[in-house]
């Protein structure tokens, strides 16, 4: 490290094979892990929690206060997982004392501009594009990828594997496995060449695609059509991960593409 043009807090836990820019400045109660690089003028303030082998690019904002009017100076934390990559002015606010913690997983890629709000939860390998905003509270399952310029509502669930379309709105819940597309957004296929590149085997993609034609393509209500796939469909992972999904629900879930605009 020894970047005498950046500014390190006394109280910062830096491990030491750290890399720190010119022109970065790093507050106090923050910890860095070993082999990340700190690109110039990149802001680290209070609660931030940076894994090993992590890029953050010049720009960046990592644990700022939260956006929320309702934020009361309480402790908290914004974590950022191992070997993820945060690009040109990324913002990460940190939580509130809603849940504590602003996450973002392990082995993620977080493109340049975009915004994660307070209380986000973003799981491992995650992709999120450029100039994508995530209101407060979303959740992000492992191996979604969110298309750039995306906006998404607060409280939002989006779930493992998802894929959306860039320019979406996002104002209802995204379930696993699918893609999103549209406006309104809506169901428009699952990600199978996701899943077959995550090594799902043509059996599992074809079940996959089963349980969501009787979700989106049977004119079924959502209560028949979980009953329909818990009566009819082998009980697997990724079936009872679908019906977890929807149940527990609190905005409802995106509808099926219905061509009319």
């Amino acid at each position: 490290m020894n970047q005498p043009l950046a500014y390190v807090h006394p109280g910062a836990k830096i491990a030491k094979n750290v890399v720190i820019e010119p022109f970065t400045t790093i507050h106090n109660n923050v910890e860095i892990g070993e082999g990340t690089w700190i690109g110039s003028n990149v802001t680290i303030m209070e609660g931030a929690r940076i894994g090993k082998n992590c890029n953050i690019f010049p720009g960046a904002v990592i644990s700022a206060v939260p956006q929320d009017l309702k934020f009361g100076g309480e402790d908290s934390l914004a974590i950022i997982g191992d070997n993820t990559t945060v690009r040109e002015c990324v913002t990460v606010n940190r939580g509130t004392i809603a849940s504590g913690v602003t996450k973002i997983g392990k082995n993620c890629l977080i493109m340049a501009t975009a915004h994660i709000a307070h209380d986000c939860h973003i799981g491992d390998n995650v992709i999120i594009v450029n100039g994508v905003l995530l209101g407060g509270h979303v959740t992000v399952g492992d191996f979604a990828i969110i298309g750039g310029l995306s906006a998404v509502h607060q409280f939002i669930n989006i779930g493992e594997h998802a894929m959306i379309s860039g320019g979406s709105l996002l104002r209802k819940d995204v379930p696993p496995f699918t893609k999103a597309a549209k406006e309104p957004l809506s169901y428009v296929g699952i990600n199978s060449v996701g899943l077959r590149r995550r090594g799902f085997s043509t059996e599992k993609i074809r079940e996959i695609q089963d349980i969501y034609r009787i979700l989106y393509q049977k004119n079924y209500n959502t209560t028949q059509a979980l009953s329909i796939i818990e009566a009819e469909m082998e009980a697997t992972p990724e079936r009872d991960e679908i019906i977890l999904f929807i149940r527990n629900s609190s905005r409802g879930v995106m509808k099926g593409y219905t061509g009319i605009y």
